[in-house]
């Protein structure tokens, strides 16, 4: 059975996250990506998660607390744009996850935008190491989304072939905008 787009992003992760690796949410939402980095992770690695949203952050750090992850992972309440300023120049990542669109259950006009999307992106490729990966979960059928998807489509495309490879995948037969997933391995 083919996986949603969710699922695959959490393959594409487990085949190049090991123990003691740092990596990032860009985008925590409930927490459920943020507590699977940190399982991969482990206690000797660091997980970075960005979210605008208190309600995030709450559900987060119970997710984290339940599964007793806290360890490894730290938490911040500002926006994925800040990453450039948040992690130290020094930091390497193995990988990256953003689900972008809005927090399910929750205020539907708080959502990511182009702008920030691509700061962050900007940040995060200088510090990907060699067959790390960026996996962009694009859920656009909401008021903003297909400018993001716009963006995100582009930006990957413009990446060099020498130095990236860029992945699409999407079900194309799925009614109500069905996530559209990229993955960016850099070479």
């Amino acid at each position: 059975m083919l996986q949603t787009a969710l699922h695959f992003s959490h393959t594409l992760l487990k085949e190049v996250i090991k123990e003691g690796d740092s990596v990032v949410d860009a985008t925590m939402g409930n927490g459920n990506d943020t507590a699977f980095l940190a399982e991969l992770v482990g206690t000797k690695g660091d997980v970075y998660a960005f979210d605008v949203q208190e309600q995030a952050l709450t559900a987060t750090a119970k997710k984290l607390t339940d599964a007793n992850l806290t360890k490894q992972v730290q938490l911040f309440h500002q926006g994925h744009e800040t990453i450039e300023t948040v992690l130290a120049k020094e930091t390497l990542i193995t990988a990256a996850i953003f689900n972008l669109g809005y927090l399910p259950k929750s205020d539907k006009t708080i959502i990511t935008t182009p702008d920030t999307t691509k700061q962050a992106l900007d940040a995060l490729l200088p510090r990907l190491i060699p067959k790390g990966r960026i996996v962009l979960v694009v859920y656009y059928g909401h008021d903003g989304g297909e400018a993001e998807l716009e963006l995100v489509q582009e930006y990957c495309q413009n990446l060099p072939q020498e130095h990236y490879s860029v992945l699409t995948y999407q079900f194309i037969n799925q009614r109500n905008n069905p996530p559209i997933l990229f993955c960016i391995e850099k070479k």
